[in-house]
């Protein structure tokens, strides 16, 4: 004889319909069943083990073949599943079960207390009368007023309520006439549910179905809701279609009162065990904001995997139908802050020392009248041997590229690079010596197209470089404001030969200058790409300095460097890229330092020692005494920077202040603030309150930023000129145990704006 019906209780749990991770308290809003937890050893159990019946009572009578009546203190068992009773009786003629008074059942899962359990074991039927359950663990209990086990082993509750409130305090109550759970299919069935918050109903649904498992279903989504100045009133809608185990659709219709209808279709797919991708489609018909609007839309593709253990397989399209649509509408795709569209296509196969790979690329400038070169295609080979010889390590890397370009007249060309390099690394404990010889083989073919600009047709460059770079590391044990440390000092050294060879003769199709951070100062290149390889002569000087606390933790961090031109740079000086050759390089520092336990501070500058001029510097201080508290002030300046609609060259200097603090352990508050000196205003401006309890949280927050507007052609705007700043109030209410996105947190406010939310360098708390 088994208590094969109880199985089917197990659904129970499943009615959580959402995220059960709390950013409250966890642990204080767990609700415990008011019966006590019965613990069960079942490790090790043997399957006849756990299948065997276990009952203990006071008081037995038992006829055989006929009843057996079981009072006083009944405890059924069966592995982990338990039963408690004043009184049990099982027919064995009829196989029929009762059980009354005080009845609680348990299993791992959930506590069900209930007035009276009648259970049909030969059809596996059962039925729960006046039920209340609790699940462990997590928030969720609620009330039944009857609870049958089908004989399919589904799950039907009558008149029953959930909620993830303390009994003492529900904030709000799921009430339903009726749910069916089906046990095989792992769908619930909710049939006229009424929600109520603070006792008063809200929302009615006649009928809804609900995932119990990990399954997927087709369905409503919950909708949002948010206004701004300049969309207005915002409502969405999003509907799930589950189309088949590798696929799946989102469609969001989004209604804006001042621009229209906008709607966004988020297609994904799996492509066997290893392979995933996704489409996107977003479309406004006709934006009511600006007269003569055609349609605005994106497209984006995306596809990633592995096709066996050696290839590798990349995808990613975007395109627009005009500069302004990220500025505008918000989009699943990008950020208002990205003006680049990446086109990649890529297939890659890897060994253990060598890989191949072919890639097609175009990039898409928004807001640029001029269009970058595309690779249509570029091969790349890379080998590798370490230690082939006497611990030499031998390197050869090479690509061919084909450069093309959607304007007739501009020049393209096909370039070939072939680099093989020896190193001889040497590396110990106090230090370390690489040393490389490298020789860069380029050949170009280009077509002329452009008459102003005169190139070779061929070109045949060859270029040698010496590298050697070293570093030592010492380290003492020292004391600091009574604190115990442990100091390393890190000088490091470069050398750098690079050859001399004309370049002029060869045209920009991917070199651009490259930033010289401290990093930077220790790279073998001034340019990406290679369309321009500096000619060198060059000792570089660094030293990097860490303090270690006693549990050997960095705390502070302090790198400066420098480098030493021996010899002129001509590539760069006779194509206008420099506008002179100068004696040594800025001068770049950076530090990472905890100031004490709980503040911190980073730092950054680039100064050009030869003009005594500030080239970059950028500064934050932070404190954080404990998690979700935080107050940051931060600046950065960066001089001469190109605005790409103007052609002009203008100044950053921007002040920011950024925090986050609770206000009592239920509200809290997160704000940024930032402001450009030069200008005299405000570019950003966010305020969020937050309220969250263990069963519901909600935030207001108003939005204040700066627009970054392009030249786009679409029509005139019916503001005129577009309007520079967006503002806007955004209410989120999630109801824990209903769906949402999950818990509302301080990261994500944190992070809601044109600037991110960064630590000093990274140091640990």
């Amino acid at each position: 004889m088994q208590i094969r019906y109880l199985l089917a209780l197990s659904l129970l749990p499943q009615l959580v319909l959402a995220d059960d991770s709390l950013t409250a308290s966890a642990s204080q809003c767990l609700i415990e069943p008011p019966v006590p937890r019965i613990v069960s050893q079942t490790q090790g159990m043997s399957a006849a083990e756990l299948n065997k019946i276990r009952i203990a009572s006071d008081n037995t009578n038992a006829e055989m073949g006929k009843q057996a009546i079981f009072r006083g203190d009944v405890v059924f068992s069966q592995g982990d599943r338990h039963i408690a009773a004043d009184e049990a009786i099982l027919d064995q003629a009829t196989e029929q079960f009762d059980a009354n008074g005080n009845l609680v059942f348990q299993d791992s899962n959930f506590t069900v207390t209930a007035e009276s359990l009648q259970a049909q074991m030969r059809t596996n039927r059962a039925t729960l009368k006046g039920a209340q359950y609790w699940i462990h663990g997590q928030q969720v209990h609620g009330d039944a007023e009857k609870l049958q086990i089908t004989i399919n082993n589904n799950l039907i509750l009558t008149n029953t309520n959930f909620t993830t409130c303390p009994p003492d305090n529900v904030s709000w109550l799921l009430e339903a006439e009726k749910i069916k759970i089906n046990s095989e299919e792992e769908w619930g069935e909710i049939w006229n549910a009424k929600l109520r918050i603070g006792g008063v109903p809200v929302f009615y649904i006649p009928y809804m179905t609900v995932p119990v498992s990990d399954k997927r279903k087709s369905g409503f989504l919950y909708p949002s809701f948010s206004t701004s100045t300049t969309d207005g009133v915002e409502i969405s809608a999003p509907y799930y279609w589950n189309i088949a185990p590798e696929y799946d659709l989102t469609f969001t219709p989004s209604y804006m009162s001042n621009r229209g209808l906008f709607t966004k279709t988020e297609f994904g797919y799996l492509a066997g065990e290893a392979q995933n991708g996704r489409v996107n489609l977003e479309y406004l018909g006709n934006d009511k904001l600006i007269d003569g609007s055609p349609n605005r839309y994106l497209y984006n593709w995306q596809h990633q995997g592995a096709i066996d253990k050696n290839w590798r397989v990349l995808a990613n399209f975007t395109d627009v139908s005009d500069n302004n649509y990220f500025n505008d509408l918000k989009s699943d795709v990008n950020r208002a802050t990205d003006n680049q569209l990446s086109r990649i296509g890529e297939i890659s196969y890897f060994e253990s020392n060598w890989d191949l790979s072919t890639r097609v690329q175009d990039i898409k400038v928004l807001g640029e009248d001029e269009k970058p070169y595309q690779v249509m295609p570029q091969v790349n080979f890379n080998y590798r041997a370490a230690d082939f010889w006497n611990n030499l390590d031998f390197g050869f890397n090479s690509e061919l590229t084909n450069f093309a370009h959607q304007d007739n007249n501009v020049n393209t060309a096909t370039r070939l690079h072939m680099s093989p390099s020896i190193t001889l690394p040497i590396h110990g404990p106090s230090g370390s010596l690489t040393s490389q010889v490298k020789l860069m083989q380029t050949n170009y073919w280009q077509q002329n197209n452009n008459p102003s600009e005169e190139l070779d047709d061929t070109v045949n460059r060859t270029i040698p470089q010496v590298r050697i770079n070293g570093q030592i590391n010492f380290e003492r044990f020292t004391e600091l404001f009574d604190q115990n440390y442990r100091q390393t000092l890190e000088p490091q050294f470069q050398y750098l030969y690079v050859g001399y060879e004309d370049q002029r003769n060869i045209g920009i199709y991917d070199t651009a200058q490259l930033q010289d951070d401290y990093f930077g100062l220790f790279r073998d290149r001034r340019f990406s790409g290679l369309d321009r390889i500096s000619d060198a002569n060059q000792v570089t000087l660094g030293v990097t300095t860490r303090l270690f606390d006693s549990h050997n933790q960095e705390a502070t961090k302090f790198s400066l460097g420098q480098i030493f031109y021996l010899q002129d740079s001509k590539v760069g000086y006779e194509d206008s890229i420099f506008e002179s050759n100068q004696s040594t390089s800025v001068l770049a520092a950076e530090l990472d330092t905890r100031l004490s336990h709980d503040w911190y501070m980073g730092a950054a500058i680039q100064y050009d020692t030869n003009t005594s001029d500030n080239k970059k510097s950028e500064v934050t201080l932070d404190f954080r005494p404990e998690a979700n508290k935080l107050l940051q002030f931060s600046y950065r300046y960066v001089p001469d920077l190109l605005n790409s609609n103007t052609n002009d060259t203008v100044n950053i200097s921007q002040a920011g202040v950024r925090g986050a603090w609770p206000i009592s352990d239920d509200l809290y508050f997160v704000g940024n603030w930032y402001y450009d000196l030069n200008e005299s205003r405000s570019i950003e401006t966010y305020t969020g309150i937050q309220y969250e309890s263990c069963c519901y949280a909600v935030r207001l927050s108003y939005h204040y930023r700066i627009k970054t507007n392009y030249d786009d052609n679409i029509g005139s705007a019916t503001i005129d000129p577009r309007e520079q700043f967006d503002s806007g109030v955004y209410l989120n209410l999630i109801i824990k145990g209903l769906g949402g996105s999950g818990p509302l947190g301080v990261s994500d406010m944190l992070n809601d704006g044109l600037f991110n939310y960064r630590k000093p360098l990274y140091l640990r708390n």
